[in-house]
């Protein structure tokens, strides 16, 4: 018989594990890790309705995408276009930042994996008489540590000619040169710590499933379980 567990740490670990898989995702698809140097208007960039120049703009750089201003045949018009410039990954414009997008790549996979999961571990506790909750954190762990290897590889790219061409001729490995990091790179950052901490408060989450409180809940018939 299936019974729904609901307990404020169990819920609080859901919505937790679902918020940094998005925020883990979001932030590998952006093109805000890097924020390049800024790019002055030129001298026919005028705005038509004040006569004075447009604001510098300063174009963005991801791990295989990016965001720069682009002309059209009117002078007043100005966008902003972004998308991928890697049409495949050997195209991702270094090594290094080949490699952090497979490590990205994996432990956001797990995490939206325990994610999907975690939903359903209102009604199922175990599997194969090994907690759920257990097993989620362990995978919660281990993606941390794909997050924290990809983290770390990335500043090593920055020596590479993309990010010089936004960064100007001083950017080298783990030195930013004209650039500053940008939100995607501190929400990557942000969802890792997020991701141990799960992994840690999984262990809480099914101490508050299996506790004597539960048990005799269940003992007196209850398929719904409620508790703080």
């Amino acid at each position: 018989m299936c019974h729904v567990i609901v307990t404020c740490r169990s819920m609080l670990w859901t919505l937790l594990s679902i918020v940094v898989a998005f925020a883990e995702l979001i932030a590998f698809m952006s093109a805000d890790w890097l924020i390049g140097k800024a790019k002055p208007s030129s001298s026919e960039d005028v705005d038509n309705r004040t006569g004075g120049s447009q604001e510098p703009y300063h174009p963005t750089l991801g791990i295989y995408g990016r965001c720069t201003r682009i002309s059209h045949m009117q002078l007043s018009r100005r966008d902003t276009l972004c998308g991928p410039y890697a049409e495949n990954f050997s195209e991702i414009a270094s090594g290094f930042w080949q490699a952090t997008a497979i490590f990205l790549a994996m432990g956001i996979m797990i995490l939206c994996a325990v994610a999907f999961v975690s939903v359903f571990t209102m009604c199922v506790q175990s599997i194969m008489k090994k907690s759920i909750f257990n097993v989620c954190g362990l995978l919660q762990g281990i993606a941390g540590l794909f997050l924290i290897l990809g983290l770390i590889l990335y500043p090593a790219g920055w020596g590479c000619q993309k990010a010089i061409s936004y960064c100007g001729p001083y950017a080298s490995a783990y030195k930013l040169g004209d650039c500053s990091l940008g939100w995607a790179f501190y929400t990557a950052i942000g969802g890792t710590v997020l991701t141990f901490i799960c992994a840690v408060f999984s262990a809480q989450a099914e101490i508050a499933t299996s506790s004597d409180k539960v048990q005799e809940e269940i003992e007196e018939g209850k398929n719904l379980i409620c508790l703080l």
